[in-house]
């Protein structure tokens, strides 16, 4: 069988910890700024990790 190939745009958007979660970057910190409260980019910084719905579907896709 051949061996599974990593899906390269999840490879980009996705990290494992070490104890095995799913680690994803926030949403809306690309543009349209301006209205946006200084702690709320802040929070935009931090990972967090992945909906336990989207686990199996990125593991695969990360080929792990």
């Amino acid at each position: 069988m051949p061996k599974m190939k990593t899906h390269k745009a999840a490879a980009k958007r996705f990290r494992t910890t070490g104890t095995g979660k799913i680690m994803r970057g926030k949403a809306f910190k690309s543009h349209i700024l301006t209205k946006k409260t200084a702690k709320r980019k802040r929070g935009f910084r931090q990972e967090t990790t992945a909906a336990p719905a989207d686990v199996k579907m990125i593991k695969r896709n990360l080929g792990i």
